[in-house]
């Protein structure tokens, strides 16, 4: 059973397993995206945040999902050239994942059960965001209309 999401291991963009216990001691958002939604552009506010807050401890945990409207239908290196050329972005991406259902990535399934609350137990779309401390503990879980620029604050004081 996962104490924390330290516990996880994920595939990067290339395929290959990235344990998660590399951030340990960092404070990590981790977002659901795809490059085909009306959210899309938070991956501008995304990278600012990340330029700003990288050197205090900051990681952005990147997982292109293609659940919700099909709205992320490439593949892994289309989904990484397109937000570099797009929004210049510098923060990890990993390999798209499914979200919820029958295949949906353990750390997901771990992340819904420890903040679930208002937002319901399932993942509703593109860019709902996870915050997680510098122990991995999930402290607080935000919609997908919740701009990074709105939890700047929650990030801060967990910096």
């Amino acid at each position: 059973m996962a104490q924390n999401v330290f516990d996880f291991t994920v595939k990067d963009r290339r395929g290959n397993d990235v344990s998660l216990t590399e951030y340990k001691g960092k404070v990590l958002l981790i977002v659901n995206t795809a490059t085909r939604c009306g959210f899309t552009p938070q991956y501008e506010e995304l990278e600012a945040l990340y330029k700003n807050y990288k050197d205090q401890g900051l990681e952005i945990l990147d997982f292109p999902c293609n659940q919700f409207g099909n709205q992320a239908p490439e593949n892994d290196e289309e989904i990484h050239s397109f937000c570099q050329m797009k929004y210049n972005t510098t923060f990890r991406q990993f390999s798209k994942i499914d979200v919820n259902g029958d295949n949906e990535a353990p750390l997901y399934t771990y992340l819904k059960s420890q903040k679930g609350g208002l937002l319901g137990k399932n993942i509703k779309w593109n860019f709902a965001k996870f915050l997680v401390d510098r122990e991995g503990n999930v402290v607080e879980r935000y919609g997908s209309s919740d701009t990074p620029e709105k939890i700047e604050a929650a990030i801060k004081k967990l910096l």
